[in-house]
């Protein structure tokens, strides 16, 4: 998945604008001082679990990427330029994902399976992170401190810290009610041996990339793909294998244990469904879950930059690189 998404977004940049006009020589007094901004960001937010897909062997690609699951993310950032090539950003963002195995379309290929299977998960997911913006363009630009105008892909990588709370859903009279789906310990988690319970707050490592245009030297615009590596399969709360029934009343309450016993197997029959029983396979332990953006930035200059800039009269910058 991860080289997927790089070589999408290289190809992207490959594709070259149009100079509008022609820029003559300027002339420029500058302040080197440091550069910081805030701004918003928003857009579509995609998790690639275990859960739903299209077609064939599931995959954590975008070839199982489900449309109709796609929310938005919202998000906040702060960032400082210590030169026009660097950048460092720390932003906090909240966005919800979700995936039915029900999106499947069957075909009578191994996807079958997995819409037998019919579970579901839905999750807010908290986040922050901090990342370094890298932009190779800078070095290749005869005036990197005019921006107003430029057009600059950058590269993005950092850390992140984000929090997660799977939920899974039961239709009852015509309702659909949703109940959290980690104190349920659905596949045994901290009582099977060799099986652990897992942490809600988890680190992930966003990478991705952009393109910034600056409307002026104070406002700027951007549209950025992130992938988010993350160190978890349980997103969706979808793991390993189905554990005897028996354990949910070995541990839990009645009521729990009947939530339990019916969120962790939806299959037709439920725990006799052939192939749907004790040991047999309900996830992917292998591959780690993770989620994606694709996010639409601006961005608003607070401190450094020019004092002052003076240009010619046939100074006229709509878009450059």
């Amino acid at each position: 998945m991860k080289q997927r998404l790089h070589s999408l977004f290289w190809k992207c940049l490959c594709v070259s604008a149009i100079t509008l006009c022609i820029c003559s020589p300027s002339f420029a007094q500058e302040d080197a001082r440091n550069t910081t901004e805030f701004g918003f960001t928003t857009g579509p937010i995609i998790a690639l679990t275990d859960l739903g897909g299209h077609a064939g062997k599931g995959t954590y690609g975008i070839k199982d990427y489900n449309f109709p699951t796609t929310k938005l993310q919202f998000g906040a950032f702060f960032a400082a330029y210590p030169t026009q090539w660097l950048g460092f950003r720390f932003s906090a963002n909240y966005g919800t994902v979700e995936a039915f195995d029900a999106d499947i379309k069957e075909k009578g290929g191994d996807e079958d399976s997995r819409f037998n299977r019919n579970l579901d998960f839905r999750s807010a997911i908290i986040e922050g992170t901090a990342m370094a913006e890298f932009y190779p363009t800078v070095f290749f630009e005869e005036d990197p401190e005019d921006v107003q105008g430029r057009l600059r892909p950058y590269g993005l990588l950092g850390l992140g810290v984000f929090h997660f709370n799977p939920q899974g859903s039961l239709s009852q009279g015509g309702n659909t009610y949703w109940y959290d789906l980690r104190p349920l310990h659905t596949e045994g988690e901290g009582w099977v041996p060799g099986v652990k319970e897992y942490s809600l707050t988890q680190l992930n490592i966003p990478m991705g990339g952009g393109i910034k245009y600056y409307l002026s030297e104070d406002i700027n615009i951007s549209v950025e793909l992130i992938y988010r590596k993350l160190f978890t399969d349980y997103l969706d709360d979808v793991h390993g294998q189905y554990i005897d029934p028996n354990l949910f009343y070995s541990h839990l309450s009645a009521q729990q244990a009947d939530l339990a016993v019916k969120l962790s197997n939806k299959s037709a029959q439920g725990y006799n469904t052939p192939s749907y029983m004790p040991g047999d396979k309900r996830g992917t332990p292998s591959n780690n879950d993770a989620y994606f953006t694709f996010g639409f930035k601006i961005g608003i200059r607070l401190t450094g930059g020019q004092k002052e800039r003076w240009y010619n009269s046939t100074h006229c910058p709509l878009l450059r690189f």
